[in-house]
């Protein structure tokens, strides 16, 4: 429930607790959920009655979706399970209505368009926010239109196509560092946009805010311009300002060159660092060996360490809607649960959309027994693990040998090490599935295109990279701290 908070999804959870006759005599499993439930919810209730849950669980639809969504509990008592009541004593509740679309000031949106055209090195941030209010259509046009650079945040990748001309996300830091103007699209400046503070963001810089939520305006930067309301609505209404003033931003600015090497820089790196054909392999060898064989459509779930974050740069989402990671909570194991929700969305659809869920070891770990869920329902999910035998970096099957000889690997084995080349493989064999051990480019091609053909069963492939495989030299820590 805090994670779907956190991510602002909204999440209806109804759980038991014990009967109400019994509270305070130490029932079993006695706890005060609806209490408890309030830290990390929009709403959460108990109904007083069997008459009342038709109302309370209309009320935690509604809170779910409206305003800013979220997660509401609903707590139903042991003893109203198996109780009875007169069908005419029931309140009948009708399904709420879709939420009410609200727009900005004509105003607000007059004097967005003006900082947005003085701007030098103008930047769009799409967030996730945009993703949920499903403003692909509005955005896509916007985009082209004015001629703006844009960057997505984790989640809001495929709102606009990563391959999109536009599209600066390679070229991230140095975007973000010196754009005098962001329009910030359903994104919160919280840890992901490093608070849009020095030294990430120039300490000028200023803040066109579109948001749904009034109170989220002004957090951490107070905005030049604040747009209240629906996502996709605002940028309907900033797209017919800029079509009527026939404005575009010009492709020749010294910002879009500065832009284009950066992003013309960083690919050359990576595409040096995936040609790479020593072995054991290195992760951008294996995610760019992944990206050339998956399809276009494909949900993709990640999580992990340096396997959501180099996966984030080299794996492309061409649609809106088709990434879930750790997100806002950074949360590690919820990788597998997001991959079966998202499988068994896709089988009531039947869209022909593969689930492909990219782990890494220490994160496949938290919830790697959710194989058996897979298994036991044949949900087709592509699981691939990059296995480099730790959380960040491991250590090889020798020197893990060498460290046994030493004496007692509980108190010698550094803490973020893992068992070497642990056979996650067999995991899911032993459960009906298919599983791969994957060393080499051509392992892993084969593997994957195999696992993909089949629509019967699940297949993990678990590929053993080179423990002290690493991210390309970052100009600044993933993290920004505290000075404090």
């Amino acid at each position: 429930m805090a994670n779907a908070n956190m991510n602002c999804w909204p999440v209806v959870v109804i759980g038991g607790s014990s009967d109400r006759n019994q509270e305070t005599a130490g029932a079993f499993q006695e706890f005060p959920q609806v209490e408890a439930c309030r830290l990390y919810s929009k709403f959460s209730a108990r109904p007083s009655s069997l008459e009342a849950i038709p109302a309370v669980i209309e009320k935690a639809v509604r809170t779910s979706i409206y305003g800013r969504p979220g997660a509401c509990y609903v707590d139903i008592a042991g003893d109203m399970v198996n109780a009875k009541v007169d069908r005419s004593k029931v309140r009948v509740v009708s399904c709420c209505s879709p939420p009410p679309i609200s727009l900005a000031e004509h105003s607000a949106i007059t004097e967005a368009i003006a900082v947005l055209k003085m701007a030098k090195r103008p930047l769009v941030i799409i967030g996730k926010g945009a993703a949920y209010g499903r403003a692909e259509t509005a955005l896509k046009l916007f985009v082209e239109t004015s001629g703006l650079p844009f960057l997505p945040t984790p989640m809001g990748k495929g709102v606009l196509p990563d391959d999109h001309l536009n599209c600066v996300a390679a070229a991230r830091s140095r975007a973000l560092l010196q754009a005098d103007v962001v329009l910030l699209l359903g994104a919160r400046l919280n840890w992901i946009l490093h608070f849009g503070l020095p030294p990430r963001f120039d300490p000028d810089i200023r803040i066109i805010q579109i948001d749904l939520c009034a109170e989220e305006m002004g957090n951490n930067v107070r905005p030049a311009v604040a747009l209240l309301g629906d996502i996709s609505a605002i940028v309907t209404q900033l797209l017919e300002c800029v079509r009527k003033d026939g404005w575009k931003y010009p492709s020749d600015t010294e910002w879009w060159s500065t832009l284009k090497e950066k992003v013309a820089a960083n690919a050359k790196i990576s595409k040096a660092l995936a040609r790479q054909s020593t072995l054991p392999m290195n992760y951008y060898t294996v995610f760019h060996h992944i990206s050339q064989v998956l399809p276009h459509d494909c949900i993709i779930v990640s999580e992990g360490a340096n396997t959501m974050d180099i996966g984030r740069t080299m794996l492309n989402n061409y649609l809106p809607r088709h990434r879930l990671d750790a997100g806002t909570f950074g949360t590690m194991g919820v990788g597998l649960g997001f991959a079966i929700a998202a499988a068994a969305v896709e089988r009531s659809e039947n869209k022909g959309r593969r689930i492909v869920c990219v782990e890494g070891d220490s994160a496949f770990g938290f919830s790697g027994m959710e194989v058996e869920t897979m298994c036991r329902y044949n949900l087709p999910i592509v699981i691939i693990v990059v296995n480099n035998n730790g959380i960040y970096s491991g250590v090889d099957p020798e020197t893990w040998k060498e460290m046994a000889k030493m004496g007692d690997l509980a108190t010698i084995a550094p803490p973020v090490t893992l068992l070497p080349e642990a056979r996650y493989d067999e995991v899911m064999a032993a459960f009906g599935g298919r599983g791969f051990l994957v060393r080499t480019e051509e392992e892993l091609r084969s593997a994957l295109q195999l696992s993909l053909s089949d629509w019967e069963r699940p297949s993990l492939l678990n590929v053993l990279i080179d423990p002290s495989s690493d991210r390309k030299q970052q100009e600044f820590p993933w993290l920004t701290r505290s000075n404090l």
